[in-house]
């Protein structure tokens, strides 16, 4: 098959490598446009990009999804299918572009987790499985008819970078699968029950913030759901502390939100019990494990 390619970060780049070996043809690689990135704010590609440029594949830059110039570009390529992996919502103009159609990799088990953040809402709402849906594309987000499924557990104590990192590779070799089927003409496609999906919203600041009066199980949840990024954070008086990583702690008769060091572990009070933190940022200091703060720092009071 004839195939155009979209995607941006770095969670698209094994399904592009491994899409390149097989047999079909990627006529072109479409990404986000360059943008100023890091401290030096140099103009650098998406990792997505990069990669492509690496392999020797076409680039398309688009920064409108809805031009006519973009829709012209497209269609003289003439391909048979758009393979979409982390990238942006199409509009029909595009979608109608393909012979067979657009297929999507998307990092859940759909319906369930609807949108930018499937991995984080997962983990945040205490889920004991996950996966990623390969399905067709349609003029609502993420409701298209599925070409197939992959399952994986979610350990208790893995955060979302945990499972991002399981799930580019898994969705990848999935994604190439169902590539496939579809080539072969021998799949069935399933359509959704709308009536079970939920929504994985964007995450913004809001989110982030440790309501500790909640349940152990919740707090964990949460810390773990946004670590790496974009990081859960508590207020301690005025400095911002985020938390990457934690477990449910010791019983100890403290407040909601009050820290307390006991055989050298750091415990917060939560509704039901304790968590104990394992790794934390202050301000102006380096991510670090809860003993090496400990070792050259006190602190007490209560998160807010």
């Amino acid at each position: 098959m004839n195939i155009v390619f979209m995607g941006s970060p770095e969670f698209a780049i094994p399904s592009l490598e491994k899409l390149h070996a097989t047999k079909h043809t990627i006529s072109a690689v479409v990404s986000n446009v360059d943008k100023r990135r890091g401290r030096g704010k140099s103009l650098s590609p998406t990792p997505v990009k990069a990669k492509a440029l690496e392999l020797g594949l076409p680039v398309i830059e688009v920064e409108d999804l809805k031009s006519e110039e973009f829709a012209n570009r497209i269609s003289e390529l003439e391909p048979d299918l758009l393979v979409v992996v982390a990238f942006r919502v199409l509009p029909v103009s595009i979608l109608k572009i393909p012979k067979i159609g657009s297929v999507n990799l998307h990092a859940s088990l759909l319906p369930k987790y609807r949108g930018a953040a499937p991995i984080h809402w997962a983990i945040i709402h205490g889920e004991e499985k996950t996966g990623c849906t390969i399905f067709f594309l349609d003029e609502k987000v993420d409701t298209g008819k599925v070409v197939l499924q992959r399952e994986t557990e979610i350990g208790w104590e893995e955060t979302t970078g945990d499972v991002y990192e399981r799930l580019r590779l898994m969705g990848s070799d999935a994604l190439v699968d169902a590539i496939h089927l579809i080539d072969s003409g021998s799949y069935q496609l399933a359509a959704q029950n709308d009536a079970e999906a939920t929504p994985a919203p964007k995450l913004f600041k809001e989110h982030c913030h440790i309501d500790f009066t909640k349940s152990v199980d919740e707090v964990h949840n949460h810390i773990r759901g946004l670590s790496p990024f974009p990081t859960a954070f508590a207020m301690l008086e005025d400095e911002k502390v985020n938390f990457y990583k934690a477990k449910p702690g010791q019983d100890a008769n403290i407040d909601t939100g009050e820290i307390l060091i006991k055989n050298d572990q750091l415990l917060v009070g939560c509704a039901d019990g304790t968590i104990e933190v394992l790794e934390l940022q202050f301000p102006g200091k380096r991510r670090m494990s809860a003993d090496e703060f400990l070792a050259g720092n006190s602190v007490s009071g209560r998160f807010i």
